[in-house]
């Protein structure tokens, strides 16, 4: 079974007809006609009123200072060792940082983006960037300023005033230009003219935005990608709808960057700086306090100088007193280094460099710890406490104290064991001095300490001129390669793109709507569909008819209605037993699935077709029900069947009539709706009625009711030479064609033939020859009837 399902599916899919296929959907031109003047009427539209947007682009290089190295005006005093240390940079963390809040907030401030000037508020607006009539100062620039949201109209009335309106039109209030406005919502600001040479009348609507909505805004309108994976040179770019201010906003934001990345390289240099000139100071007071000392011992012991061998022991203890608080310096140092790095064990801060620690191992190691502090706080404004990175920076920075720490604790110990040397020293020199004359050796303690401080004096100025050439020589993070540069050409509605998206939308819009209503239809419609799920013997189709008159057949019709009922004639005497043929009284009854089918219609006209060759015939109503013969003919309800059945004194010549509409034909109405139509129809009197008119007529069609709904038909069926079974197109559902193949396959009702009724001539399954009908239709109908 499986097997044969498969071959089936097979077999379909090579009868394919991809003409029938295209065919579908040719019908519905119109709909593809009506698609494109829409589609290409709103593309015109929506380009006439879209404010066209234009794309600044501007290239940086992100500066490696490990790679690079230093420029040749820096080298003369690289020797200085407070040039060429910087670590490298990360592209992938810069373009973060550029497109910060903090950074794109600056860029806003700067700006002052959050208010704009409109020249045309209409569906199209103009942004008058850069060449403002007016201009907003607010006052005072609080979080009021920050997060207003709003929007007025400022009209110039002439050179020195102005009116204030909604955005409906009242009128808020008409001030000078440059007078403070006292505004409860918007705060102090004043209007200030820019066009001072020249007075401009005109209506300018300013919109005011919150600074936290702008700043999301341009985050996410700027665009920072590298060159490709191993570059440091990034492309930054933004669309707006003014090409001036797209550029401003990228040449800003480079420079708010650049300003950032100075800041927070000169923090090493702040800290250090700030050591320094606290210690110079407190070595200046002492040295100024020796000097007076020495003077003052002087005058009182009215002493000029010492002897020569005073001098020499004077020189040889003060070169050991020299190594000694030069040690001793290195030593307080070292202390003061370890108490701040025991106080930031929470709260990370930089360390002042370049303090002159004889150990280059201390001095690095300073230098990559205060580097590392530095990427911590610029992640920490960006990154949360979880961050990947975040934590590993932690991790590190933890483990560099450490390193530190032991770094400084094994340095102090090696210096105590220097002064602890020169000590001894010392102590052979000093038992010299004890030998000087007492006066001379006061003087020469005091000249000692002079020297001490003065050269300890000369280091400290040597380190502050270092690090305020460190500050002043700090360069920024990026290189501008390109400033901010715009096309005249629009990027933002690209036309060939909008109308080729019209294009589109015109083809695939109405094609998926005949799709979705050939894929949810169920109705019958043509022969194929006929032949695809029954195997009943197909007579022929009738196009569906415009004509009012019921009536449609006669000798002069043309029309392709009227032919198809004279095929149809045809084809019946080939369905008509051989033994019927030449004889007279040959029954054709016509009956359908449900009612509304047009079996009357087809009795009818098949009975005036059939008159047109001389042929004697009457049209008998059995459909009991819903009698419809009197209504095609317009006249008024006669006696017909349930009469003759139920009056056994009437006549059947009393039943017949005629109509001017049909010649050469006789009808017998169903006549009186019964209460048991069923039961009338197995009265002895309706086969003697069938019996008496066959002798009379060479065909006699009988109007039967649908055989869906009753069995009346079926009750009447033996005395049929043949059934003419009519389905009518686009009204049958597709399911109840199970109802005629189970009554032919059950051979209920003899000799069953299929006729399709009501078909449209513009599918392609009508007839190729006849007059067809044209109906007169309105504008709307003509472009969606089907």
């Amino acid at each position: 079974m499986k097997k044969n399902n498969q071959l089936d599916l097979l077999e379909n899919a090579n009868n394919l007809n991809i003409r029938e296929e295209i065919d579908k959907y040719i019908i519905y031109w119109r709909w593809f006609i009506v698609g494109i003047i829409i589609s290409f009427l709103s593309a015109y539209l929506y380009l006439k009123y879209t404010p066209v947007q234009y794309s600044a682009s501007a290239y940086i290089m992100i500066k490696d200072n490990l790679k690079s190295g230093i420029s040749d005006e820096l080298k003369v005093i690289s020797d200085l060792g407070i040039v060429g240390n910087s670590s490298t940079n990360n592209p992938e963390n810069e373009i973060f940082i550029i497109k910060s809040r903090k950074i794109v907030g600056k860029m806003v401030d700067s700006l002052e983006l959050n208010i704009r000037y409109l020249s045309d508020w209409g569906l199209k607006y103009t942004e008058s960037y850069g060449n403002n009539p007016i201009h907003i100062n607010f006052l005072n620039k609080d979080d009021l300023y920050h997060s207003i949201d709003t929007a007025f109209v400022v009209d110039i009335l002439n050179r020195n005033e102005v009116s204030l309106r909604s955005i409906e039109g009242d009128l808020l209030d008409k001030v000078q230009f440059n007078e403070v406005i006292n505004s409860q919502e918007l705060g102090q600001f004043k209007i200030e003219n820019n066009q001072l040479n020249e007075t401009v009348k005109g209506e300018t609507l300013v919109v005011i935005q919150p600074r936290n909505y702008v700043i999301s805004s341009y985050s996410s309108k700027i665009e920072i990608t590298a060159l490709n994976e191993f570059s440091s040179i990034l492309h930054l770019q933004v669309k707006d709808y003014n090409r001036l201010k797209a550029e401003h906003i990228l040449d800003e934001v480079i420079e708010q960057y650049n300003l950032d990345a100075v800041i927070d390289k000169n923090i090493v240099s702040q800290k250090t700086k700030s050591f320094v000139e606290n210690r110079l100071k407190a070595v200046g007071l002492e040295l100024s306090l020796i000097q007076d000392n020495l003077k003052n011992y002087k005058t009182e012991n009215s002493i000029s100088g010492y002897g020569p061998e005073a001098q020499i022991v004077l020189e040889s203890n003060s070169e050991y007193q020299a190594k000694v608080n030069k040690l001793k310096t290195q030593l307080s140092i070292i202390k003061w280094a370890q108490e701040e790095i025991s106080s930031q064990l929470y709260n990370n801060e930089v360390l002042p460099a370049n303090l002159g620690f004889t150990d280059q191992t201390i001095a690095k190691a300073i230098s990559e710890f205060n580097q590392l502090v530095l990427e911590k706080n610029k992640l920490q404004r960006f990154a949360g406490p979880q961050n990947p990175n975040f934590l590993a920076l932690n991790t590190q920075i933890k483990v560099l104290k450490e390193k530190l720490q032991a770094s400084l604790n094994n340095c102090s110990k090696s210096i105590q064991i220097q002064i602890s040397e020169i000590g001894i020293e010392a102590k052979k020199v000093k038992s010299k001095v004890d030998k000087i004359p007492l006066l001379e050796r006061g003087m020469i303690d005091i000249e000692r300490q002079k020297i001490i401080y003065s050269e300890l004096y000369s280091y400290l100025l040597k380190k502050k001129e270092e690090v305020a050439i460190s500050l002043a020589i700090t360069v920024p993070n990026a290189k501008i390669i390109d400033v901010a540069y715009s096309s005249d050409i629009p990027v933002s509605p690209q036309k060939h793109i909008i109308y080729l998206i019209a294009l589109l939308a015109a083809i695939f819009v109405p094609f998926l709507l005949i799709y979705i209503k050939l894929l949810l239809d169920n109705k019958l419609h043509n022969r194929k569909d006929i032949e695809a799920n029954l195997d009943i013997p197909y007579l022929g189709d009738i196009p569906i008819s415009i004509s009012s008159n019921g009536i449609i057949v006669n000798r002069e019709a043309r029309t392709s209605t009227a032919e198809a009922f004279r095929l149809l004639r045809t084809n019946l005497s080939f369905m008509l037993p051989k033994s019927k043929s030449e004889q007279k009284g040959k029954t054709i009854f016509i009956t359908s699935t449900i009612s509304g089918e047009g079996k009357s219609f087809v009795s009818i006209n098949l009975a005036a077709t059939i008159a047109l060759t001389n042929k004697k015939v009457l049209v008998l109503g059995l459909d009991l029900r819903a009698p419809k013969i009197t209504d095609y003919l317009n006249i008024s309800d006669k006696k017909g069947v349930t009469n003759f059945i139920l009056d056994d004194d009437l006549q059947i010549d009393e039943l017949k009539f005629n109509s001017p509409l049909v010649k050469n034909v006789d009808f017998i109405s169903s006549g009186l709706v019964p209460p048991n139509p069923s039961e009338l129809l197995l009265n002895k009197r309706l086969n003697n009625l069938l019996e008496i008119v066959k002798n009379d007529y060479d065909f006699i069609i009988v109007d039967t009711a649908p055989i869906s709904l009753v069995t009346d038909t079926l009750l009447v069926a033996d005395s049929a030479d043949m059934f003419l079974y009519v389905t009518r197109a686009n009204y049958l559902d597709k399911r109840m064609l199970i109802v005629p193949k189970t009554l032919y396959k059950e051979k209920k009702l003899p000799n069953m033939a299929i006729v399709l009724n009501g078909t449209d001539t513009r599918g392609g399954y009508g007839y190729g020859y006849g007059y067809v009908e044209k109906e007169k239709k309105s504008l709307y109908k003509k472009i969606f009837s089907f």
